[in-house]
Order: structure tokens, then sequence, then C-alpha cells
């Protein structure tokens, strides 16, 4: 990535709570004798640090292909594909959750497709909360303190929680803003203390393995049906890097399996990284039809 570049994201990158950069490995040179280098944008929420990482880790150690990794809010992820900034995000919610964005770029972007199927997002709670949809939770505020714990503000979810506020006219609570860090830090304390929470929640996500959870109803369909997570990737990707166009556009598993590596990273005390590697250790057939012409 270049300076440039690096500046115009280390903002975005530092509010979402991190950025990673530099995963590298000796890359073939393109047609003009230069080393390719694959960037490569996500949000940091679990389930798109589990499929960046195992992405990263095919291009490097199975391409041989210079992988640079930046962590950004959503809209600084969408605008650095549309811009050119990132070759390709695995981190695009559609229909619903990134909707805005796929509106304002889809023109200058091109969509590979689904890589995982079923996707879900919505409010959580803890399975023994004493409501079980949204209509409810006005007149037991109290029993939540008052507040649902977000993640980052410039998530799709969040848009679509504060729609949810306004739609549900839930006046007893305040959407709080903050991280999947730190929303999973507040779920898991109030689990522990036998406390009633609500966070905002999407599938796939390790915190349902780890925890007895559920989604709260939504008779107003606000957070929509299941969606899917797309793999974006820029219009010169294909004259770039075949390869690694060819391998994003194989590219697609499902929750269970991006669900082992997040439990690695989150659960084992292992690095994103060693945990994508882990994984693909495992599940050399998955990867190889990733390879396939």
């Amino acid at each position: 990535m270049t300076m440039n570049k690096l500046t115009k994201y280390t903002a975005s990158a530092l509010l979402a709570g991190g950025l990673t950069l530099g995963i590298t490995a000796c890359a073939p040179p393109d047609e003009d004798g230069t080393d390719v280098t694959i960037e490569l944008g996500y949000v940091l929420w679990d389930s798109e640090r589990a499929s960046t990482h195992v992405v990263a880790a095919v291009l490097q150690d199975e391409l041989g292909i210079d992988v640079n990794l930046t962590s950004v809010d959503a809209g600084p992820m969408w605008t650095g594909i549309a811009e050119g900034d990132f070759d390709a995000i695995v981190a695009a919610w559609l229909p619903g959750t990134h909707e805005q964005y796929m509106d304002r770029f889809g023109d200058q972007v091109v969509d590979l497709g689904p890589n995982l199927e079923g996707a879900k997002i919505g409010w959580v709670v803890n399975a023994d909360a004493p409501i079980d949809s949204i209509t409810e939770l006005n007149d037991n505020a109290d029993a939540f303190n008052n507040r649902i714990v977000g993640i980052d503000p410039g998530a799709g979810l969040m848009a679509a929680s504060e729609r949810a506020m306004e739609v549900y006219n839930l006046t007893n609570l305040t959407l709080l803003d903050s991280s999947d860090a730190a929303m999973t830090t507040e779920l898991d304390t109030a689990i522990s203390d036998g406390e009633n929470i609500v966070v905002t929640g999407w599938t796939p996500h390790w915190k349902f393995a780890a925890y007895d959870l559920k989604y709260l109803e939504d008779p107003e369909n606000v957070f929509g049906d299941a969606e899917a997570i797309h793999t974006i990737v820029t219009p010169d990707l294909m004259s770039k890097s075949p390869e690694a166009y060819n391998f994003l556009n194989n590219f697609n598993w499902t929750a269970d399996q991006m669900a082992e590596v997040m439990i690695m990273f989150t659960q084992e005390d292992m690095s994103e990284m060693e945990a994508a590697r882990a994984w693909i250790a495992e599940n050399r057939d998955q990867v190889e039809s990733w390879l396939a012409e």
C-alpha cells in the first residue's frame, strides 16, 4: 500500500479498532516486472476477520502473492474498493446491510457473488431474557438497563438499528455505539453476572457457540430477511492478477466453517493468521477447489 493510501485510511482503521498491514510473501512478477500486491479491506467483525485472513493466507501461501490487509469501517471499506485503493473485499453484506453502499458504488465495482449464504442480522438477547420480540422492549427497558449495545457507527447493522429505534418507537432505550470487541465484552460480562442484555448481532458469529442466545422477533422486518456475504473486486483485478481473481471468484464456504476459524482466534489464543492457516491445513480439499481453474 502506498503512503497516500495508508494515510487516507489510518484514521478510520484506528477508529475501527486496529490496522493490520504487510502480510507478504515473494510474489510472482507481473508483465512489466513489478511485484503484484493485493490490497484487501475489511471491517472488524469477527466474521470478516476470519474470511479475510483465510483469503490472505491462501493468496500468500498457495499463490505466492503479496497481500496487504487494512481494517476500516464499512464506509471507508466501500469507498476504498470503489476508488481502487483496495483490490477486493470479501465482507459485503447484501442485499440489506450494505445496501446504501452498493447503491452508491455498485457501478464502480464487480460483484463476484456470495461467498457465504444464510447470513442474518438483528438484535440478540440472552436466551432466558423475559421477552421474545422487539415489540416488548419498550415495556421491559429497565430489565435491560435501558440500553442496546451496538457496534461501530458506520456499520449497516447500526443504520438498521437506528431505523428499528424509530419504527418500534423505543423511547425508553438508548442505542450505544461500540465495536464488535466491546460489544462481546459487554455480552460476556452480563451473562457472567446473570443479567439481561440486548446487543446488535449477526450470524455467523462465534458468540452463538459460546453463549445461549436468541434473536428478538422483528415483526416489522426492519432487519430484513436472510442475507449473503459477497466478494467484491475492482474491474481491473483480472488483468492485475488472473490467479487472484480466479481464486476470489471460487471462494465460498459455510457459516460453520467460518465459525471454526472465529473460535480459534477468539477462544483459543491464536492470531487471525494462525487460525486461518490451521483451518486451511485441515481443509485441503476445500482450498484446492478454490484454486481450480
